[in-house]
C-alpha cells in the first residue's frame, strides 16, 4: 500500500508520520518528498511468531510519502502545490492531515481547511482533464489508427470536466469498464481512497468533528494529537503503557492510522507460517485463494493445487495445528475460495 500524506503548512503531518512510524523527528516539517515505511501492528502475527518461533517475523507495511506543506495563498504557492500534487498521482491512498489545534496565535479552522483541501484536489483534477482534452482535440485533427479510441477518451474527459464543474464526485461519471480503463492511468486524485486525520490539541486529543457536507460519509476519519503520540512512540513498551494510561488513551495513533488505511482500501490480512518466517500479507477483501497465492509468489499461483486453511481464532483457541486438525477446523480450499481476514494458509503447489 502506498499512501501520500497531504496537509497545509503547519498541519503537523510530519510529526504524525513520525508518531505512526516510530522514527525520530529530526526537524520541523520537510522541504522535499520523503518516503517512510510504516509497519502494520498486528497482535495476531505476534502470537503466531511466539507459537512457531521462526527465524523472522515479517509485518505488512504501508509505504508513506511525506510531502512538503501545501499553501494556496497566492498564484506562486498554488503553482508549487499543483506540482507537488501531480507527484502523488501514483499513490494508492491519500491521507489528509488537518490542523485542529491553535498555533502561534492562529486559531484552528479544521473544517474550513478540510473543505479547502478537497476543493484543491478537485481543481487539480480539473486542470488534468483540461490538459488532456486539449491534447486529444489536437490529436483528432490528424486522424490515426487510434482515432476511435481517442474520440471515446475525449468524450469521457468532456463528461468528467462537466462533472467537476458541477462539483460532483468523478466516480459518478465513470460507469463502464472501458471508462475505468481509460481513466485509471491518469491517477485522478478525487478517485483515490482517502483517510482524514484531525491533528488535535493536547488538551482535547479525542475531539470529534462533523464532516457532513464536506466529505463522503464512508471516508474514515480519526482524531489524534500528533505531539502526544510522537512522545509515546519514542518510549519503551512499559513506559508507553503507563503514559497512555495516565492520559486515558486506549491505543496509540499507529493502530488507529493503520486500521483507517485498511478500511479505506478495503484490505484484510492473511498469514503464512513456517520455520523461516511468520508473515502478514495484505490483500483486498474478496480476493480468491489463487490470487492470494500469487501475492506470495507467482510460481505458487501458476502451480496452485489447494490451500490448507485454518482461521487464526481457531488456532489460538485450540493451541496448535494438531488440535485444529483434530477438531476438524483445518480445511482444504480450492482456487475460488474467498480468503478471510485472519486466515492462516499453507499453499500446496507443483511447478
Amino acid at each position: 500500500m502506498k499512501a501520500a500524506f497531504l496537509g497545509i503548512i503547519g498541519s503537523g503531518k510530519s510529526t504524525l508520520l513520525a508518531a505512526v512510524s516510530g522514527r525520530k523527528l529530526g526537524h520541523t516539517g520537510v522541504s522535499q518528498l520523503e518516503e517512510i515505511v510504516v509497519p502494520v501492528p498486528d497482535e495476531r502475527l505476534d502470537w503466531l511468531y511466539n507459537l512457531y518461533k521462526p527465524k523472522k517475523n515479517v509485518r505488512a507495511t504501508i509505504d508513506c510519502l511525506d510531502l512538503p506543506g501545501l499553501s494556496f495563498a497566492d498564484d506562486h504557492t498554488r503553482t508549487a502545490a499543483k506540482r507537488l500534487l501531480d507527484q502523488v498521482r501514483t499513490s494508492e491512498l491519500l491521507v489528509l492531515v488537518i490542523r485542529a489545534f491553535d498555533s502561534a496565535g492562529i486559531k484552528a479552522e479544521p473544517l474550513k481547511e478540510l473543505s479547502q483541501l478537497m476543493t484543491e484536489l478537485l481543481l487539480a483534477d480539473l486542470g488534468l482533464v483540461e490538459t488532456r482534452i486539449d491534447k486529444l482535440q489536437k490529436q483528432l485533427y490528424k486522424p490515426t489508427k487510434d482515432a476511435a479510441k481517442q474520440k471515446t477518451e475525449l468524450e469521457l474527459h468532456l463528461k468528467l470536466k462537466q462533472t467537476i464543474e458541477a462539483e460532483k464526485p468523478l466516480k459518478t461519471a465513470i460507469k463502464t469498464a472501458q471508462e475505468i480503463e481509460l481513466a485509471k492511468p491518469l491517477g485522478f486524485l478525487t478517485l483515490k481512497p482517502v483517510v482524514v486525520v484531525f491533528n488535535t490539541a493536547e488538551n482535547n486529543p479525542a475531539q470529534a468533528f462533523d464532516t457532513a457536507g464536506i466529505i463522503d460519509s464512508t471516508i474514515p476519519v480519526i482524531s489524534v494529537c500528533a505531539e502526544i503520540d510522537y512522545e509515546i512512540s519514542q518510549l519503551d513498551q512499559a513506559s508507553k503503557a503507563e503514559f497512555m494510561k495516565d492520559l486515558g488513551l486506549t491505543e496509540p495513533a499507529a493502530n488507529k492510522f493503520v486500521r483507517s488505511c485498511y478500511s479505506a482500501m478495503g484490505f484484510i490480512n492473511f498469514f503464512t507460517v513456517g520455520d523461516d518466517e511468520t508473515r502478514a500479507w495484505p490483500i483486498t477483501a474478496g480476493t480468491t485463494a489463487l490470487d492470494a497465492a500469487g501475492k506470495v509468489h507467482s510460481d505458487i499461483k501458476r502451480g496452485f493445487i489447494r490451500a490448507e486453511t485454518m482461521h487464526f481464532e481457531d488456532l489460538k483457541k485450540l493451541g496448535d495445528e494438531k488440535a485444529v486438525k483434530a477438531a476438524g477446523k483445518m480445511h482444504l480450499e480450492g482456487k475460488n475460495y474467498i480468503v478471510q481476514d485472519g486466515d492462516v494458509i499453507c499453499f500446496r503447489f507443483n511447478v
